[in-house]
């Protein structure tokens, strides 16, 4: 018997090759995945120890606020630094570097024999994060084709969801069991377990132009959105109009106009701000701020609705509230799915609809709804944040050349930062101003209150279903 004439041999040899790749690819998503996991659980569990911790500490809770004030503002001023570098250096070395720093800093945090300790760790360990954050999403685009890349984003949308999910429950299991101390331990063979995976299966991608690093435009981004956050973020705390906040927000005000400034001038900006001239990035960009104004507003004024409200306890208020993040991730990836086959534009206008209708009937619930029908509302809530995040995450990847891909990471994890903290900033306004004016801390006043601030947020979210309507395709 003769050899197969060789142009019929590739195509076993295709067949192998595009098993392997598909096996490459599915070990890459399974190392981000946990990667993403990792980070939304620690994000979420941190909040249900601080109680414990500041009793073990014996401090008040403004100095335990800022284990979770530092990690939100050292993340959100780094994650465009991070996705500038991984575009310039290789988003793989980033990636492993922050999982390391992220990995340590953890031990680190369940070391601390004080709350500065403790303070200071969960700042490094928002720098791994960061660095985490900022190059997941680029990672996967890079490895996955653009037919591809809205279920893949998807799948990474509902590891989040998942890790957001099961930090409160797993992290009052652990501090009950063991120690608060477990709740940042857990990290450790979490952490390790996914750089391996990382290091193993990532391919190394090729590193960007030679560019010097625009570091003044890195420091001037940093102190402005930092000083900008700053002042959102404890405007409730120290009054809206007080010094401080009111200076914060000047001064990163001016930081970030002269930060824009610089990057108009610079020969290799580290944000090239000709991007948001596309209007097929800036509006994705700008429905995923407005997104999270209305979820982050949901997920803060929920509980003060059922346990000061309705008289429920803690843990029957968190039961309730997983209807919300458990429809999330059973609908990420299906709308990721369908994103690539027609378009991200419709999933993506649908869901804001559906997030928009989901706040509005939560806002007039009411203080005799059946639980029943809360949990119900939340589950709509949830499906029309699920169906909206990975199509638009995709949009945003999509409009950008493959060598800004780790600035738009950067740009879309800022967006979800900048909308939670505006839209807890803008609820909590609504909701304290709504009690001053009734003269009232009752339950029926509490309702009311928290039915205003919703109601706001589900206007933020009505004008987030305009602006994904009315971008590009």
């Amino acid at each position: 018997m003769g050899v197969a004439p060789a142009e019929n041999r590739p195509l076993i040899g295709s067949v192998q090759i595009t098993a392997a790749e598909r096996a490459r690819r599915r070990n890459v998503l399974a190392a981000v995945g946990v990667g993403a996991f990792m980070s939304a659980l620690d994000g979420s569990i941190v909040n249900t120890v601080l109680p414990v911790v500041s009793g073990q500490f014996r401090v008040d809770v403004t100095a335990i606020e800022w284990v979770v004030t530092v990690y939100l503002l050292v993340q959100s001023g780094l994650l465009l630094s991070f996705g500038r570098l991984g575009d310039m250096r290789g988003h793989k070395s980033i990636y492993l570097s922050g999982y390391a720093l992220f990995v340590g800093a953890s031990a680190l945090c369940g070391f601390a024999p004080g709350v500065t300790f403790l303070v200071a760790a969960r700042a490094v360990q928002a720098i791994g994060a960061s660095m985490l954050i900022a190059n997941s999403p680029a990672i996967l685009t890079h490895v996955f084709p653009a037919s591809q890349r809205g279920r893949v984003l998807g799948l990474q949308s509902t590891m989040v969801y998942l890790g957001l999910a099961t930090g409160p429950p797993l992290g009052g299991w652990l501090t009950s069991l063991i120690s608060w101390r477990a709740v940042f331990y857990i990290n450790v063979p979490v952490g390790l377990l996914a750089f391996l995976l990382s290091w193993r299966f990532i391919p190394r991608d090729e590193p960007g132009k030679r560019e010097r690093f625009d570091v003044a435009g890195a420091a001037t981004y940093v102190f402005g959105l930092v000083a900008l956050l700053l002042a959102l973020n404890q405007g409730q705390e120290w009054g809206w109009t007080s010094a401080p906040v009111l200076g914060a927000a000047v001064v990163g005000a001016a930081m970030l106009g002269v930060f824009a400034f610089l990057e108009l001038r610079h020969r290799a900006p580290m944000l090239d701000l000709t991007l948001f001239r596309r209007r097929a990035f800036t509006a994705p960009v700008l429905s995923a701020v407005l997104n999270y104004m209305g979820t982050s507003s949901t997920f803060f004024m929920v509980p003060f609705y059922l346990i000061q409200g309705r008289g429920l306890s803690p843990g029957q208020a968190g039961l309730l509230m997983t209807a919300q993040p458990i429809v999330m991730a059973t609908t990420a990836s299906f709308s990721g799915s369908l994103s690539d086959r027609i378009g991200s534009r419709i999933p993506a206008t649908i869901g804001m609809v559906v997030l928009a209708v989901g706040l509005f009937l939560l806002s007039r619930l009411g203080g005799a709804a059946p639980f029943g029908a809360v949990a119900a509302v939340l589950a709509v809530v949830g499906l029309g944040v699920g169906l909206f995040t990975s199509p638009n995450n995709s949009a945003v990847m999509g409009a950008v050349p493959q060598e800004r891909r780790g600035v738009a990471s950067g740009v879309l994890a800022t967006a979800r930062t900048l909308g939670n903290v505006l839209g807890v900033g803008i609820a909590g306004a609504i909701y304290a101003t709504s009690l001053a004016s009734s003269g009232s801390e009752a339950p029926p006043a509490v309702v009311t209150a928290v039915g205003w601030a919703i109601l706001a947020a589900a206007i933020a979210a009505a004008l987030g279903a305009v602006t994904s309507a009315t971008r590009e395709a």
